[in-house]
């Protein structure tokens, strides 16, 4: 104190003055206060440099250190073609491709020899990029609400909670805007879903949205919700998630607060334990019963959500299917590199098949039971871009579902924070000072922008290769380098070719919708 005022006594010091306090302090906490760094003790003041640089790295690289196509999870071209169609800009690059087209994996698209001319395909004139899928959620068990999706390419499951309440408002009239559904993620349908978009519910092991006071899943609950909001177009059963398979989560019991209590029916104040399985059901014959309660209780269409590991499951799950006739309206496989929010690392890395991998095995074994025509498939797992897309399109998907590519449609940096809740650019956080950035509006119609160009790019690509909508692509379109003057259509590859539907042409589906 006898520094600080003769520090005050002696004003014509200035700020120089103070500021060499402040950094005595510190030298002297870093020295002999703190113990939890070696760094800050044996290089004081100059070591918190160190942590700065740690902290801001992610976002450093991006910009000053990786190449264009160097970066993970999305290198700077593709956040820079995401970036540009939301904001309805030049999304093209010029001189030619920077990719190494030999590499082995790398794909190619056959065009035709004579592409189906633009004027000659059918289009909506409200709105001439949209896709439909060519199958009805719930036709083949005669669901009393059927649902034909109107775009192919809808948001995938993230929750209220892990995102903040103006990313999911954005995501939602984006999605009305757009035209697609909207999947709510485990922590249940929120008032920000609700904006006029679709909805797919995803019912996670908690349960949330539709459970009781103890915790157990309420087929009550869930039917007077979905009777009372007519844009839930279907039910989502998350059996695990591409980013941390077979693992539960939990949300602090400082972060419950009275909003968020509501929305997922948990105490206020208390720790929300999501449990690593579902208590409603413990094999594939369970499953079958669970979804055929939801089904005929709602009248909705419901499926299940999975990442894909061991075989067995699958393998029974299909041939019950089969010989009862009932099961899931639909399955959506995620791949192991997916993933929003928090995961341990390992999960991350290490657990779970990729996309096209675990999709590959799964669909086959429907195939060889013969009901594979009978299911919708969803794929999810960064396939949020053209190419990707018509890959798993041809595959075997009749969807694709994205969440990261629509998070960098409404502002994400990539500064890969979404753990911390400090989410710079206020999407993956509750923090109400760092979301007031994000214009709901704006960022509505950015996401719109991004579906719109996203699909016109699908179109223009399947236009290309003679065809009118980007489903109608066969394995034998696509080709994979495996070296120099060395490439293997997908079928090869695969070992199977997709169950190709009669196609009826644009103006068949899109009246359908």
């Amino acid at each position: 104190m006898g520094l600080w005022n003769w520090i005050s006594e002696n004003p014509y010091l200035g700020g120089g003055a103070i500021i060499l306090l402040v950094l005595v302090l510190l030298f002297i906490h870093d020295v002999f206060i703190q113990k939890k760094y070696a760094i800050l003790h044996n290089f004081p003041i100059v070591g918190h440099l160190r942590y700065l640089l740690t902290m801001v790295g992610p976002e450093m690289r991006q910009y000053w250190v990786a190449n264009d196509k160097e970066e993970q999870p999305f290198n700077r071209s593709e956040r820079e073609w995401i970036y540009a169609s939301a904001n309805d800009g030049n999304n093209t690059f010029g001189f030619g491709t920077s990719e190494l087209i030999y590499n082995i994996g790398y794909p190619i698209i056959k065009n035709a020899g004579i592409p189906l001319a633009d004027e000659k395909a059918f289009k909506l004139k409200e709105d001439p990029t949209a896709i439909p899928c060519l199958k009805v959620m719930g036709e083949r068990h005669d669901r009393k609400k059927k649902f034909r999706p109107r775009s192919i390419i809808n948001i995938s499951g993230m929750s209220y909670g892990s995102l903040g309440m103006r990313a999911i408002s954005a995501l939602n009239k984006g999605a009305a805007l757009a035209g697609c559904y909207h999947n709510s993620g485990e922590g249940g349908v929120s008032d920000y879903h609700l904006l006029g978009g679709d909805v797919m519910w995803q019912i996670g092991t908690g349960y949330f949205g539709c459970r009781d006071h103890e915790g157990n899943f309420s087929l009550d609950i869930l039917k007077s919700k979905t009777d009372k909001n007519p844009n839930i177009k279907a039910i989502e059963i998350k059996l695990s998630q591409g980013a941390k398979p077979g693992k539960g989560g939990i949300l602090p019991g400082t972060k419950v607060t009275a909003e968020i209590s509501r929305i997922r029916g948990i105490p206020l104040g208390k720790d929300c334990i999501s449990p690593n399985s579902h208590k409603e059901f413990t094999n594939a014959s369970e499953l079958i019963d669970f979804v055929e309660r939801v089904a005929q209780s709602t009248g909705l269409p419901v499926g299940i959500k999975a990442a894909i590991g061991q075989e067995a499951f699958w393998i029974e799950l299909a041939n019950l299917m089969k010989e009862r006739n009932e099961g899931p309206d639909f399955i959506t496989v995620d791949g192991g590199e997916g993933g929003t929010g928090a995961a341990p690392l390992t999960f991350s890395d290490h657990v779970s098949l990729p996309f096209k991998v675990g999709f590959s095995r799964v669909y086959k074994i429907f195939q060889e039971v013969g009901i594979a025509r009978d299911i919708v498939w969803i794929g999810s797992g960064k396939l949020g871009f053209p190419d990707r897309t018509i890959v798993a399109l041809t595959m075997g998907c009749d969807i694709v579902h994205i969440a990261r590519e629509a998070m960098l449609s409404i502002g994400c940096i990539q500064a890969q924070k979404c753990h911390t809740g400090h989410c710079p650019a206020g999407i993956a956080t509750q923090n109400k000072w760092l979301e007031a950035g994000v214009d709901i509006d704006k960022k509505a119609k950015n996401f719109k922008n991004y579906i719109y160009h996203y699909r016109k790019e699908l179109l223009q690509i399947a236009h290309a290769a003679g065809y009118e909508h980007p489903s109608q692509f066969t394995p034998d379109d696509i080709e994979f380098s495996s070296g120099v003057n060395s490439f293997s259509c997908l079928g090869k590859i695969l070992g199977y070719y997709k169950e190709q539907e009669d196609y009826k042409g644009m103006e068949y589906y899109l009246k359908d919708c």
